[in-house]
């Protein structure tokens, strides 16, 4: 009787085992999410934001951020090389959806690039409220002596005096279709020759710094604009489109891993302009690494423990 017993006990606890072995099991299955981002500090920032937030939720995460350029990350987005990176409304609309007219309104942008790359089964979740469009900068102290206030006013004075204002840019801002050219026509000026220097986009804000170029691209979240007390010219022909950053991934990963929707549309509507320029201005100010200011936002928001 003693022997039945403890074979019934046995045979119990065996179940319990491979029942818990069962559940474990399922709760390790998810599957491993590739997430990507470009090379500047915003994109770093963002990109440690899905890492930490995915890891939280159970995922076990491939970090392949810090990609250069934006027709790279498309690619390995597409090309099943990633599952997931930040990208910017204005910047699918114009440049890998190439279309010509810019859109100025974020709801309307969101709205455009969602319908078109569901043809292309990718996914738009939902959109930041911040906008990080190009801008154009110049020293305050440059700008005020020379009366310099809008980009029309730069295109005047670069026309009245060839070759004295210089512009530093990356290399991607020189050729894509809501860049450097696209912008010379629309208000009708030229930086001839050696007026034009192609850097590395962090290099630009330090060559605006030190005085060894006169004006710049830069982006408008970017915490070293005040930092480095820099202005905005002012966009008075409404040239740049808007640039409001959502997570894509394509359709397939978001069918196999539906949760993802809800994890980075929570974390997408606490992204405004003051969250980014604070967090970029910790990174490129006071240089916290990325993955620290991600993380140390993250909580401070109650989206990971």
């Amino acid at each position: 009787m003693r022997k039945l017993k403890f074979k019934k006990v046995l045979v119990g606890m065996i179940l319990l085992v491979l029942i818990s072995a069962s559940v474990m099991g399922c709760g390790s299955s998810k599957e491993t999410i590739k997430v990507g981002s470009k090379d500047f500090t915003e994109q770093l920032i963002l990109g440690q934001i899905t890492v930490l937030a995915l890891e939280d939720a159970g995922y076990k995460v491939e970090d392949k951020t810090n990609v250069a350029g934006s027709d790279k990350v498309r690619s390995a987005l597409i090309n099943k090389d990633l599952d997931v990176y930040w990208e910017y409304t204005g910047t699918a609309w114009l440049m890998h959806l190439q279309n010509d007219e810019a859109i100025t309104n974020s709801q309307v942008a969101y709205d455009s690039v969602k319908e078109a790359d569901a043809k292309n089964d990718l996914i738009w979740l939902d959109y930041a409220p911040f906008n990080n469009t190009y801008t154009i900068m110049m020293r305050r102290a440059d700008s005020e002596a020379l009366n310099i206030k809008s980009i029309s006013d730069l295109a005047a004075y670069v026309n009245a005096n060839p070759g004295e204002i210089s512009f530093g840019a990356d290399h991607e801002f020189t050729a894509r279709p809501d860049g450097l050219p696209a912008l010379e026509e629309e208000y009708g000026f030229k930086y001839e020759g050696d007026a034009l220097k192609i850097m590395d986009i962090g290099i630009v804000y330090k060559a605006l710094k030190e005085d060894e170029v006169k004006s710049g691209m830069g982006f408008s979240t970017d915490g070293r604009i005040a930092a480095f007390d820099f202005v905005n010219l002012v966009d008075d022909k409404d040239f740049f489109p808007v640039y409001n950053p959502a997570p894509v991934l394509r359709k397939e990963t978001l069918d196999e891993n539906p949760e993802l929707a809800d994890i980075l549309n929570k974390i997408a509507a606490k992204l405004d302009n003051d969250a980014m320029i604070e967090m970029n201005y910790q990174v490129d100010i006071e240089e916290m690494e990325p993955k620290t200011v991600a993380e140390n936002w993250l909580k401070e928001q109650g989206l990971i423990k």
